[in-house]
Order: structure tokens, then sequence, then C-alpha cells
């Protein structure tokens, strides 16, 4: 398995037999070069969604259009997005699992947050914002999306038993390091942490240190690096 750092709360994560793009952010991302695009999205086999924030979905139609790959996420949010020409992949929601390619599973789980995107000048409404649990190779993934610090995350971490997670660990309009913290060794036993949604700007968070002094023995944090697989 790859999972690979788009930069801020974007993924490629190359498992089984796909290539899932998660929130994949292109245009005015600045941390990912213009030149890298092609490369990021490459042979994409699908396409998640968490949130409607224009961080997470102001490219996945026309990478959709580009790669042929399907789009699956919140009813509304989905639903929306295929109107616009996406390819149509699941509209589904909170508890819903569907299946990707032969061997990979995704389920959508609760985040606490906000989900509207801008429509003719007007913010709509798109659904809850959620995460997802993505298993393959016998390995299960918690995708937090954008979320602050929740008692959801109790169940999520009892009934799934993730042993990796991706986490919004930036402050301001997620949680920061010391909450991702506190949910890794409180709801989790993680092996591997990988913390995102920060360094993209000067307002969040630009080290990892705290989650990394935070964690338990045992926990490892990775801090990723744009373009860069971190293989598990």
């Amino acid at each position: 398995m790859n999972i690979i750092w788009l930069g801020h709360g974007s993924f490629r994560i190359e498992i089984e037999d796909q290539v899932l793009l998660l929130d994949p952010w292109l245009t005015g991302n600045p941390m990912l070069a213009e030149d890298q695009h092609a490369t990021a999205t490459a042979g994409a086999t699908h396409i998640l969604v968490t949130h409607a924030h224009f961080d997470h979905i102001a490219d996945v139609v026309q990478i959709s259009k580009d790669t042929g790959a399907p789009i699956s996420g919140m009813y509304e949010l989905a639903g929306h997005l295929h109107a616009q020409g996406a390819v149509e992949g699941h509209a589904f929601n909170i508890g819903g699992t569907i299946g990707l390619g032969d061997a990979v599973t995704a389920s959508m789980v609760p985040a606490s947050h906000s989900s509207t995107t801008e429509v003719d000048g007007k913010h709509l409404y798109m659904g809850t914002e959620t995460g997802f649990i993505i298993r393959g190779e016998e390995r299960c993934i918690y995708v937090s999306g954008d979320t602050g610090l929740m008692a959801d995350m109790a169940w999520i971490g009892d009934y799934y038993k993730p042993d990796i997670g991706i986490l919004s660990a930036g402050g301001h309009f997620t949680m920061d390091m010391d909450m991702a913290a506190y949910a890794a060794r409180t709801y989790f036993n993680f092996k591997t942490v990988i913390p995102c949604h920060y360094r993209t700007m000067p307002i969040l968070e630009q080290s990892a240190e705290a989650l990394i002094n935070g964690v338990p023995s045992g926990t490892s944090v990775i801090e990723p690096e744009v373009m860069k697989a971190i293989k598990l």
C-alpha cells in the first residue's frame, strides 16, 4: 500500500487494485506544484469526497472527467457533483459501505465540521460532513476528514479497529495536534498516524511535534512529504 500526500487534506492511496483520490485539491493548493498535478491523479480509479468546502472539491469534477474515475460521497454532495458532469459513483450516507474494485471497501463515518459550497453566489448546504474507513490489503484506515474532536470516535475506534489514522490536525478549522494526540490515545489503537490539514498556510500548525509526543508508545507518527509515498 502507498499513501501519498498531495498537501493539505488531499491524498492518493494505492491499495489492492485501486488508486483512490481523497479530496484531491489541485488548483490553488500551495503545497502541490502545477507540474505535479498530472502525476498526482494518473491512473485514478475512484474519488472519495468528505465534504463540500472548496479546498476539498474544487477540482474533483474536472479530475473525474479527465480520468474517468467515479466520485462517491455524501448523498447530497455526490448528487451535486454528478449533476455537474462527474462520473457517477455512489451517493451514500453515514453507516453505508461501498465496494471499490475487487477487494477494497469504503465505509462512511461521522465527522464534526460543516459542508457548504457556493452556487450562483450563494452558499448551499451539501449534506453533513464525513470521514471514511477504508479497508484492503488486510489493513484498516480511518480518514477523519475535516473534524473536531468528537465522542463518535469512541465507537468508530471500537467497531472498525483501524490500525492507520489519517487525522486532520492543523487547528483553527479542525483538531489541532494536541487534540489529534488525545483522540489517538483515547479512542484508537493505531499502529500508524499520519497528520494532515496542516502547514498549508500560516494560520495552521506547522509542526506535528505535539502529536508525536502525545501518542501512546508503539504508535508511529509519520509526517508526510508531498508526493512522497508512505509504504505500509
